[in-house]
């Protein structure tokens, strides 16, 4: 039996209503509709439209042609009489069918067309952010590769054992970059922070967070180390001592 889908794919319906269907065909469709429910409900919701448009789409005659149609049937013999208003009647039927079909099938190009449209698009937005992520990233490399960058190896404690962050400072564009992939992940709700002594004051550079290649920190002129603890989620105003992981001095 051919498949449910075929049929409805290809518009066979459409064709073996407007009987354009070779008689191979016109079999195959007659079988599926006999075996398949749904499709002979589909099949007749398609042809009680067909019937519909048909209607829709008469036209009303003249009194004068009303008249004339049955003068001209009082005089010929009735058998003749319908053969010709069969032949109109059922190209009126042809070309309704077929208009009804060009208009399906005009309806699932569009379709088609808006989904197409819709994933072009998606696919576009996507370039767009890899090539943004890729020029944010050769600007880090660069900046990091730069002759007066000095690298800095951040060496964790007892709280962060084997743990590891470099640190990359250019004094003189004031720039301040970190590589945390090194150090061990913290609980949802904590988070690592780097400070900068300055003449013993601790100044905040911003949080390191360990899901990125790099991160972008604060420039603090005149610091003599750099100093990284674990704080809450959303940072602190003042380092907590005790949980200090590493520190270099510069």
């Amino acid at each position: 039996m051919m498949e449910k889908k075929k049929i409805l794919e290809e518009g066979l319906l459409e064709l073996y209503l407007t009987g354009e269907l070779s008689e191979e065909l016109t079999t195959a469709v007659e079988e599926a509709l006999e075996q398949d429910k749904s499709l002979k409900e589909h099949f007749d919701a398609l042809e009680a439209d067909f019937e519909r448009m048909g209607m829709e789409q008469a036209i009303t005659p003249p009194d004068a042609v009303k008249i004339r149609l049955k003068n001209t049937i009082g005089k010929t013999p009735t058998t003749r009489n319908w053969v010709p208003l069969s032949i109109a009647a059922g190209f009126a039927l042809i070309f309704g069918l077929s208009t009804f079909w060009l208009y399906v099938q005009w309806q699932n190009a569009e379709s088609n067309l808006n989904t197409l449209q819709l994933q072009t698009s998606r696919l576009q937005q996507q370039v767009d952010e890899l090539e943004s992520e890729f020029r944010l990233t050769s600007n880090r490399l660069e900046n990091i590769n730069n002759p007066n960058v000095i690298p800095l190896v951040l060496y964790g404690n007892q709280k962060a054992p084997n743990g590891k962050a470099v640190a990359y400072i250019n004094h003189k564009s004031q720039l301040v970059f970190v590589n945390p992939k090194g150090l061990p992940q913290l609980p949802d709700d904590k988070t690592y922070q780097m400070w900068s002594d300055v003449n013993g004051e601790m100044i905040n550079m911003g949080l390191v967070p360990t899901d990125k290649e790099l991160v972008s920190l604060k420039y603090i002129e005149n610091a003599e180390s750099l100093n990284l603890t674990i704080e809450p989620a959303s940072g602190s105003e003042h380092p907590n001592v005790e949980q200090l992981v590493s520190f270099v001095t510069l």
